[in-house]
């Protein structure tokens, strides 16, 4: 036997499914929201709406493997963070996974531990771009990525999943729901508020371009949840096969009761509508699903589809404050509401046979008898939320005022959208690929040449609509996703 190439401790089909599972999110990122956001915002933001996500993925790899790693899996620095240092000599890469203040170790190499966990923090900050799209300067998000994944995301990955604080005291967070979409939650809503507003008339009407886009999207973000909940065992176990099974029901119940939430109240099924209960169901799950039995699943998933609906749909048109700061996505309800909700309820529903199976030394949630459960998940979610409401001020102010970038674009730039931001369109519909007359809400025409060709100038004539507005999507609408809060000239 070469132990270089297979060495005692090596489990090949546990590493095999953890490349798997990491490939799996991976994709729900790249193309996963990338053709979401696409298709889920007005032509005029695609390309910018999927090139955020696309930088993001890339920005947070490098990010990752140079420095952040270490600050949320290495040794102890702090009791929330570990000692920031480079993971990507080959020694590095070829050694047995392991988490030194945790003391964990798993039956595959370190490079594999590092990609799994690094597609988990990039799909974080793609989540976050959701509360940003069409009107954030881009620049600024090339700044904003590498610091928030360095001050903020590794914070709470080092907190709850490398050793530090929250972990020792017991706070279960299976797969993310704090980690992950709390934290992202949190920060896109805090973030929009800094950034500022679209424009009035992008808030009015932001009618998706693309709405089969999105559902490629979403069926990619689902299914791409088996690696996401999934993995977190680190070995290809019977937690692994409930944790997918559990997803999956939450997820199914969650979207029937969203879209039955939408018949009722407003009169139709809504296709975006089910998408926000999809992802609701998704992330509520993400907190519980290897530690809860398959009825606290469907429980779960009953909460995700009916509670960040109502702040949505309820909640967020009454109260001002929600109602003044620009969450384009909602991510605010879809992430911290659910990732809040499933993080209390697997403080009830955990179960000792779950937690076992995790390898996890809890007794289970309040229905074994461990009422304390319950408060410590409530701590873990103020801890996340508090901590990301100051690093993303913190983050934000520094990129606005001390390094002089705005947050948000121009006024020419918010007019006129990707041709301005990137100088390229999403769908080049005329001739063969020429770009059209028509972009963004301005007219182009040709001082000479051929204005096909976008070698004219912009001038401020606002030209009609491309899409006449959908009759499920128009402003007098039901608000059953975010996007269509615009629609209301209340805003």
């Amino acid at each position: 036997m070469n132990n270089a190439t297979d060495p005692e401790w090596l489990n090949s089909g546990d590493n095999a499914w953890q490349l798997t599972a990491a490939s799996l999110v991976g994709l729900q990122s790249v193309p996963g929201l990338v053709v979401m956001y696409a298709g889920i915002v007005k032509k005029k933001w695609a390309v910018n709406s999927a090139f955020m996500a696309f930088y993001a993925f890339a920005a947070t790899l490098i990010t990752w493997v140079v420095w952040a790693y270490k600050v949320g899996f290495g040794k102890k620095m702090l009791p929330f963070a570990g000692v920031p240092g480079p993971i990507i000599s080959m020694n590095d890469e070829l050694k047995q996974a392991l988490l030194p203040t945790s003391g964990l170790t798993a039956r595959f190499p370190m490079a594999t531990m590092v990609y799994f966990q690094f597609v988990f923090a990039a799909i974080t900050v793609v989540i976050m771009a959701g509360a940003f799209l069409g009107r954030m300067n881009f620049m600024a998000w090339m700044l904003f990525v590498p610091l928030w994944v360095t001050f903020s995301y590794s914070i709470g990955a080092f907190s709850l999943w490398g050793g530090g604080f929250l972990a020792a005291r017991g706070v279960i967070d299976y797969s993310g729901g704090y980690v992950i979409h709390v934290s992202s939650g949190t920060a896109g809503f805090v973030g929009a508020a800094w950034i500022g507003k679209r424009l009035q008339k992008d808030r009015e009407d932001f009618q998706p371009n693309n709405i089969l886009l999105v559902l490629v999207g979403a069926g990619i973000l689902w299914i791409g949840w088996n690696g996401f909940n999934g993995g977190d065992p680190y070995a290809a176990s019977p937690d692994a096969g409930a944790a997918v099974l559990n997803t999956n029901i939450a997820t199914a119940m969650s979207t029937l009761v969203w879209t039955i939430l939408d018949i009722i109240f407003f009169g139709k099924p809504s296709v975006i509508g089910a998408t926000q209960g999809m992802i609701t169901g998704l992330v509520a799950i993400t907190p519980a699903a290897g530690v809860v039995a398959g009825w606290g699943a469907i429980i779960i998933g009953a909460c995700s589809g009916s509670l960040p609906w109502l702040t949505m749909n309820k909640l967020g048109k009454k109260v001002p404050y929600f109602r003044d700061v620009d969450d384009v996505l909602g991510v605010f309800h879809t992430h911290t509401v659910a990732g809040c909700t499933g993080g209390f309820l697997v403080g009830i529903f955990a179960t000792k046979e779950g937690c076992a199976a995790f390898n996890i030394t809890n007794e289970g949630g309040a229905i074994e008898g461990n009422g304390k459960q319950v408060w410590l998940q409530i701590v873990g979610a103020l801890f996340i939320i508090g901590w990301n409401i100051v690093w993303t001020s913190l983050i934000l102010a520094f990129i606005k005022y001390v390094c002089r970038v705005p947050l948000r674009m121009s006024e020419e730039q918010l007019l006129a959208g990707d041709d301005m931001v990137h100088g390229e369109e999403a769908y080049a519909l005329f001739g063969d690929g020429q770009r059209s007359l028509l972009n963004g809400d301005l007219g182009r025409y040709p001082t000479s040449g051929d204005g096909e060709l976008g070698t004219g100038v912009i001038v401020g004539q606002t030209v009609g609509e491309s899409y006449p507005a959908s009759p499920n999507l128009g402003k007098d609408s039901h608000p059953a996703s975010p996007i269509k809060e615009g629609f209301s000239k209340g805003d």
